[in-house]
């Protein structure tokens, strides 16, 4: 049995922790009576994946079994989530590329011929080739991709996309065309944390930014509270009404898998144990990967970071109706990562690792940076945030001002024109996203090379808004300060530093919640 979460009270028997900052770690003494959350052990992997997949196609919730739902002369389109996710990538075989290939079995036994594959990458950059490849793998790739049938979607093709209707609301249901007109559309989708999957598969993922536009932005940030409950996130219940929609209109089979917290592989294994419990050998692991980090190029500590496969171990798959399938999911998900958690501190640490959703092979720009800590891992909570309103948010991270030209374009021009001007997303959201959203050479650059969309940068500062809104102080321990400031937060030196900075704020003895992660938690705030 693995163990569960739990929160520990440091004292003075209590060893340095781990901080995870960037493309490295420090391990840091925190003040006695610091609350550390740490995140429950891997759960058992289910033993037998094929049969999993196959017992999920064939005995599906709320709906008929997948074969029953094909026939020869129907158009099937397969649509799956992109590059963004599982963080770190995983172990080949993806667990996508295994559910792809069981559904075109089952497709090509029913004399289905008219297939099509699709990235459901909404605004995210175009997925290269090998990036398809290293999804669906080899067989699916060589079959599909040269003759046109596996690409990404586009979400600024006029001819790609249709217009399904309006919400109740007034909300615009846009999406991928080959989608919309098919018979079925099968959804495969990885759901790492609670904020994935449901109806932000297919109404989000091959949307255009027409539908994005009305959760995406500032006001439906801000009253998100938690993005990790999509019964209370204001960001869901727009994409829950387009998706409801979607239904009356098209028929979509959902297939929802979830992952273990096994995210780290030899010799990184130490950073998944409780630092107590390191046995010699775990003690010999770290103390050679820091002092190899310490000395290695940066070139080459981003390399031995962004070449990490995580081990995941499957822990369930549900397929059929969506709504009826995310419940399972979202149960599987909770049995991994929730963590009980009894009120608020005056003060939360976290430490944001190298990589996000939107740098994979990439940079960790100061933005993205800002959207993983004040945005997904300050979110990561059920019930309310870790730290109380007025409290302060201390991040771990070296927020250098470097930007992926290919991948960032965007990005570099939102840092040095509307940060310069403004930090507020409201503000920045009425002068300059229409700006952004439709400048032609952005369009191009998403459409034609591998850059993320003109507005994504504005959509990763609205993920902060929420936490900006509810916070007084933001400080980063370790941060380039020249970007911090352009941030409209502090940087510090030391944790030491960071706590008398935001003692204005909390006082001198304040309570503090450390947040152990990656692997990932939800803290469940009583």
């Amino acid at each position: 049995m693995s163990r569960p979460g739990f929160v520990l009270e440091v004292d003075d028997r209590t060893p340095p922790v781990i901080v995870h900052e960037g493309e490295g770690f420090r391990l840091e003494q925190f003040p006695l009576g610091t609350r550390v959350i740490y995140p429950p052990e891997a759960l058992p992997a289910v033993p037998d994946v094929g049969a999993a997949i196959m017992q999920a196609l064939l005995h599906p919730e709320d709906s008929e079994p997948l074969p029953a739902l094909l026939r020869p002369g129907m158009r099937l389109t397969i649509a799956f989530d992109d590059i963004s996710l599982p963080l770190p990538p995983m172990r080949k075989p993806d667990i996508r590329q295994r559910i792809i290939e069981a559904v075109l079995t089952m497709a090509a036994e029913a004399g289905v011929d008219d297939v099509e594959l699709i990235s459901a990458n909404a605004l995210h950059r175009r997925l290269t080739a090998a990036e398809l490849k290293s999804i669906v793998g080899e067989r699916v790739f060589r079959s599909f991709y040269p003759q046109g049938l596996l690409y990404n979607h586009d979400a600024e093709d006029p001819a790609a996309l249709t217009h399904v209707g309006l919400t109740d609301q007034g909300e615009d249901v846009e999406i991928n065309r080959r989608a919309a007109e098919s018979d079925l559309l099968v959804y495969v989708n990885i759901n790492l944390v609670a904020m994935d999957g449901g109806h932000k598969s297919v109404p989000v993922g091959l949307a255009s930014y027409k539908s994005l536009r009305h959760h995406h932005n500032s006001k439906t940030m801000v009253r998100s509270h938690s993005f990790m409950d999509h019964t209370k996130s204001h960001l869901h219940h727009s994409a829950w009404r387009m998706g409801r929609l979607l239904a009356d209109h098209l028929k979509i089979f959902t297939i929802e898998t979830t992952l273990n917290n096994n995210v780290f592989p030899s010799p990184y294994e130490f950073l998944l144990k409780r630092e107590w419990e390191w046995s010699v050998k775990d003690q010999a692991s770290m103390l050679a990967v820091r002092r190899g980090l310490a000395v290695a190029p940066d070139r080459l500590r981003h390399k031995v970071f962004h070449d990490l496969r995580a081990p995941y171990g499957l822990t369930g798959v549900h397929a059929g109706e969506t709504e009826a399938v995310h419940e399972k999911t979202i149960a599987n998900v909770h049995r991994q990562q929730l963590v009980e958690v009894q009120g608020q501190s005056d003060v939360l640490v976290m430490g944001v690792p190298y990589l996000g959703p939107y740098n994979v092979d990439s940079t960790m720009n100061p933005i993205l940076a800002t959207c993983m800590g004040l945005g997904y891992f300050f979110n990561s909570y059920r019930g309310q945030p870790l730290v109380r309103r007025g409290g302060a948010v201390i991040l771990y991270h070296p927020v250098k001002p470097e930007f992926n030209q290919l991948h960032h374009p965007s990005y570099v021009d939102f840092y040095e024109e509307v940060l310069a001007e403004s930090t507020d997303p409201a503000v920045i959201e009425a002068k300059y996203e229409q700006q952004y959203a439709t400048d032609p050479w952005y369009i191009h650059l998403y459409r034609t090379s591998h850059a993320y969309h003109g507005v994504h940068p504005f959509y990763m500062w609205y993920w902060a808004a929420h936490a900006m809104d509810h916070v007084q102080d933001v400080v980063w321990v370790g941060g380039d300060r020249q970007a911090v400031r352009r941030l409209g937060f502090r940087a510090a030196s030391t944790l030491a530093d960071a706590l008398e900075m935001v003692s204005g704020t909390v006082g001198g003895s304040p309570s503090i919640t450390y947040m152990h992660n990656p692997p990932h938690l939800i803290a469940d705030v009583r």
